[in-house]
């Protein structure tokens, strides 16, 4: 999984045709959209195991196989995630083909790109995934801000108030240096009169209970600290 925190709706868009890739990309991040595209079916496979599309716009036709036949695999793989087919075959047995394996829209080329974006954001709401999308993903730790649940590696982690606010502050500044005052003001308010040494006991609470994998909380001596990866 890549080393960000996203709290955007993630679409996969997979085409071997540069000009619709970069047509359809260029209007979903216009909308807000975190897109990556790609170009066959084996790479889709691998971006996709490394991106966790909560929606995949997905052509039929691809130098190394079919959506029609990818379509399967991502659902497998990805957890049952959504699937719009955007294909040139605009034959009754085609879309009829497309929504059984799977599918749950089709669109055929040419089409309208605002089209695009309303189907795209109509099989988000059917599907439920819009809701998956509103979670915020750095590593393997995940966060849902409606029910403030936290998992990593797909273990629940109970926390405090206090631990869930300064953990959701670091996810959303993910790789980027916070100083102690920062820290200090965000969690703890800026009318706060309690002691500095407040924070070193939180983050060392925080780092034990996501003690699942790597550390990901990093001391950045005489600033503060930052939320990455291992190097």
């Amino acid at each position: 999984m890549i080393g960000t925190a996203r709290p955007a709706t993630r679409v996969l868009v997979v085409d071997d045709e540069q000009a619709i890739t970069e047509l359809v990309s260029m209007a979903l991040r216009y909308e807000g959209f975190d897109v990556v595209c790609a170009a066959s079916v084996a790479e889709a496979l691998t971006v996709a195991d490394r991106f966790t599309p909560h929606v995949v716009v997905l052509d039929v036709m691809l130098p190394d196989g079919d959506g029609f036949s990818l379509a399967p695999k991502l659902h497998a793989r990805q957890g049952g995630v959504p699937v719009l087919f955007l294909t040139a075959r605009d034959s009754d047995e085609d879309k009829i083909r497309g929504l059984t394996l799977g599918g749950d829209d089709y669109l055929t080329k040419p089409f309208s790109v605002g089209e695009l974006v309303a189907r795209v954001r109509a099989v988000l709401r059917r599907t439920g995934a819009a809701a998956a999308a509103e979670r915020l993903v750095f590593a393997d730790v995940e966060i849902d801000p409606r029910t403030r649940e936290v998992h990593r590696a797909g273990r629940f982690v109970e926390l405090t108030d206090t631990e869930y606010r300064l953990l959701h502050y670091f996810v959303v500044n993910a790789r980027v240096v916070l100083t102690r005052q920062q820290l200090l003001d965000h969690v703890w308010g800026q009318d706060f009169a309690g002691e500095a040494g407040n924070l070193e006991t939180y983050v060392s609470y925080l780092r034990r209970k996501l003690d699942d994998g790597p550390r990901l909380i990093h001391t950045v001596r005489g600033v503060g600290y930052v939320m990455r990866l291992p190097r």
